[in-house]
């Protein structure tokens, strides 16, 4: 077997380095593009982690009541009245916490690809994965070019974390010497 590619423009490329995985970040504009993505997620949950914070319970609880009203649903005897009553300091610091972890989480995932890192491709594609299912009942329940887009860009990112991970996967077998 020829070392050496058959047809190619340049004969001098090697097996072994069309299957290089190029570490350089400036080699992988599809991460890069999933980074910015994951950047926007993160700076979005601190925005709204601040402004709960900042709020507190009281206003939440007012203008829950006043699209109840507004909506004409029952706010004193309801489900409606159990989720205002249930908004407590307490609560929204749960809240506010949790928003946190999930923008940490973000922020991580965007440094990791930003980077080039395999952790930060197999914890995107996971997490990104987990969304296709809720997708693909929106895209049921509220059929329309909306939803396709967020299903379509969800698979999207899927496919460039995992052809990542494949990449890297078959660069490490080469240098393996498999």
């Amino acid at each position: 077997m020829p070392d050496a590619i058959p047809d190619t423009p340049r004969d001098t490329i090697t097996m072994s380095e069309q299957t290089a995985y190029n570490p350089s970040p400036r080699a992988h504009p599809g991460l890069h593009a999933i980074a910015l993505i994951e950047l926007g997620k993160g700076l979005v949950s601190v925005s709204a982690a601040i402004t709960l914070a900042l709020v507190g319970p009281s206003p939440i609880r007012a203008l829950i009541a006043a699209i109840g009203e507004r909506l004409h649903f029952d706010t004193r005897h309801s489900a409606l009245a159990r989720l205002i009553e249930g908004i407590t300091p307490e609560t929204v610091h749960f809240a506010v916490a949790a928003i946190g972890v999930y923008a940490f989480l973000r922020f991580l995932l965007f440094w990791g690809l930003w980077r080039v890192k395999a952790w930060a491709s197999w914890l995107g594609a996971c997490a990104a994965v987990l969304y296709v299912p809720f997708c693909l009942f929106a895209l049921w329940r509220y059929p329309g070019w909306p939803t396709a887009a967020v299903l379509t860009l969800n698979l999207v990112i899927v496919w460039v974390l995992v052809r990542d991970l494949l990449k890297r996967r078959a660069a490490k077998r080469v240098a393996d010497g498999r």
